[in-house]
């Protein structure tokens, strides 16, 4: 997971001009992945590559921002909390309209479009309109970030089976804590920073062990990836403690003891610094 999208990535989007066709063009709604841009799929990047205006948003990472070509238009709509650079049902109305004037656009997401990115809407809103549409797959951010960290998502005799959890709502959140409480999975939290009293406080209430291991995962995939352990019962305090910052995952089960273990992203990282000194 990356941080905000790099501003020289912006562009006037009244400057993209309708290409000279009796044809709609054609929507790629592609994952990018948490961030490493070797994370990539080929398809992924072919889209890019080939596409006549590209729309991504705040989770693409700068990196992946840089493999755009120079001269492809490209357009920031990302989203944070209370704060939308386009609302969403104008982001549906734009690619709608520019698919219309023949432009084939790449609408890129981070992680997976299908995994609490909206991909759903979007290509409903498309079809609806007959405009052709395709969806690229992505690592979603769970996936790719627990392994980075060292953390499997399920583990023999440890865990057999993961859920993925959005903590964002339009209104209240709709969780059956007593379920996750009594599945004994790896739970993993999607946008729960500002939620992490709560939900240390339902689970233990469900009867979730409140020793149960957790951990932090900020930045994820990324160079500037941290990983921050401890306790369910010490969740918001490790938020506030370390200062953990959007975008991060909160990952809660006993496979998180296994990072000491298992951790080789940072291991790494360590190697290539002795290197440079050696």
């Amino acid at each position: 997971m990356s941080n905000e999208a790099p501003t020289n990535s912006i562009v006037n989007f009244a400057a993209v001009t309708a290409k000279e066709s009796p044809f709609s063009g054609k929507v790629s709604l592609v994952g990018a992945g948490p961030g490493d841009p070797d994370l990539l799929t080929l398809k992924a990047l072919r889209v890019i590559q080939q596409a006549d205006l590209i729309l991504f948003d705040r989770l693409v990472s700068k990196e992946i921002c840089q493999l755009f070509p120079s001269s492809t238009p490209a357009l920031y709509v990302g989203k944070a909390k209370d704060r939308h650079s386009v609302p969403q049902d104008e982001i549906n109305e734009l690619l709608v309209t520019k698919a219309q004037q023949g432009l084939n656009i790449c609408r890129l997401k981070g992680g997976d479009a299908f995994v609490f990115g909206r991909g759903g809407e979007e290509m409903l809103r498309l079809m609806q309109e007959g405009i052709e549409v395709e969806l690229v797959p992505g690592i979603t951010a769970a996936a790719g970030c627990t392994s980075y960290a060292g953390i499997p998502l399920t583990h023999r005799g440890l865990s057999q089976g993961c859920t993925f959890v959005t903590a964002h709502a339009e209104k209240e959140l709709d969780i059956r804590w007593d379920s996750l409480a009594q599945l004994d999975h790896t739970l993993v939290f999607y946008m729960g920073l500002s939620k992490a009293s709560l939900i240390a406080e339902e689970l233990i209430k469900s009867g979730l062990d409140s020793n149960t291991p957790a951990a932090l995962i900020e930045n994820g995939c990324c160079p500037k990836q941290r990983v921050v352990r401890g306790k369910l019962n010490e969740l918001a305090e490790l938020v506030t403690e370390h200062d953990v910052k959007s975008p991060a995952l909160i990952v809660i089960g006993k496979v998180v003891d296994l990072a000491d273990q298992l951790q080789w992203f940072a291991s790494l990282d360590n190697q290539k610094a002795e290197r440079l000194m050696a």
